[in-house]
């Protein structure tokens, strides 16, 4: 039997989460008005989880486009679910508390559902969201994300905050907020990029195990922007296992992997600037894949990153140099 539409799950502190997200990311090229009128159209269809983040420079328009549906009455504040993302510049436990104020300035929000620590690699604080040496190398700060976590824990106590996780966080660096003494709030969630070239098995079977949610970005690939992504790498939503399961079920190659990842137990985010594809991206509770098409998938894995971050190769915690 397929899923209701726009179900939520339980998350470890007791609130829910809508199992597929809008996320709110756009090259720089996209002009930030797109990002408004996106959103409109992602919470006219049915979407309820929206996935912003300081990073992405949009928050007043994503804001806007929120205030604007909650005005007209299509949809209470209460059943937006919105996660905001703490940047690396902001990891000194002084820092967070006003980075999220700003968010929520921004947003013009009283409170936000989820905030995260979006990478796990700590920069200088600076008006500049990857600050520079004279060489050009992103310059690190030395935080020990515990203190970080903690400050997030009183965002989170002040009401400033609903539930509380993180984002590009392996095995080690989730075990480290688990075993932190004094451990008030554990992570709810860790949002990672996972598709069927990357499905994250092993992350996902630990999460699993710690009662934590794993969130899964790029889950249709990547926008392939020429700054982040090796332009040599196949394109997900033309391989031809998904297209041919796509074809049996009627349906385009974008929904299959949406609805793999809603299968597994994984909370998904799937980002468009296009209105077809946003009400196509929300059709995935009308189907269900076999197991059999779920094993074909499984075995699409080639632990392909698409996000790598070179550039903080060399910094301590930097996630993607252990094995998951």
């Amino acid at each position: 039997m397929a899923l209701s539409k726009s179900p939520r799950v339980t998350m470890n502190d007791g609130n829910t989460i809508p199992v597929l997200g809008f996320g709110t990311y756009a090259p720089k090229s996209v002009p930030k008005s797109e990002s408004e009128m996106a959103t409109k159209v992602a919470i006219e269809v049915g979407f309820r989880h929206i996935d912003g983040a300081f990073l992405y420079e949009n928050e007043k328009e994503v804001g806007r486009a929120i205030r604007a549906k909650i005005a007209d009455g299509t949809v209470t504040r209460e059943e937006i679910f919105y996660t905001g993302k703490l940047w690396s510049t902001h990891h000194r436990p002084e820092l967070v508390r006003p980075a999220l104020e700003e968010t929520l300035k921004n947003l013009q929000l009283d409170y936000i559902d989820l905030y995260i620590i979006h990478w796990p690699v700590s920069f200088k604080p600076d008006k500049d969201k990857f600050p520079l040496d004279e060489n050009q190398k992103v310059i690190g700060d030395s935080v020990d994300l515990s203190d970080t976590w903690e400050a997030l824990e009183k965002c989170k106590d002040a009401g400033l905050v609903k539930s509380i996780g993180v984002s590009n966080f392996n095995r080690r660096l989730l075990e480290m907020i688990l075993n932190k003494p004094g451990l008030k709030y554990k992570p709810v969630c860790n949002q990672v990029e996972c598709h069927p070239y990357l499905n994250q098995s092993k992350l996902l079977e630990f999460c699993k195990s710690n009662d934590i949610i794993l969130v899964a970005y790029s889950a249709l690939g990547s926008h392939r922007e020429t700054q982040w992504v090796d332009q040599s790498t196949p394109v997900l939503l033309e391989d031809t296992v998904l297209a041919a399961i796509a074809k049996k079920y009627n349906r385009t190659p974008a929904q299959v992997a949406l609805r793999y990842q809603i299968q597994r137990g994984v909370v998904v985010l799937a980002k468009s600037f296009t209105e077809k594809r946003i009400k196509e991206n929300f059709q995935v509770f009308e189907f269900q894949l076999t197991p059999e098409d779920m094993k074909v998938i499984d075995d699409l894995n080639k632990d392909l990153r698409y996000l790598t971050l070179n550039q903080c190769q060399e910094f301590p915690n930097y996630p993607f140099n252990d094995e998951y």
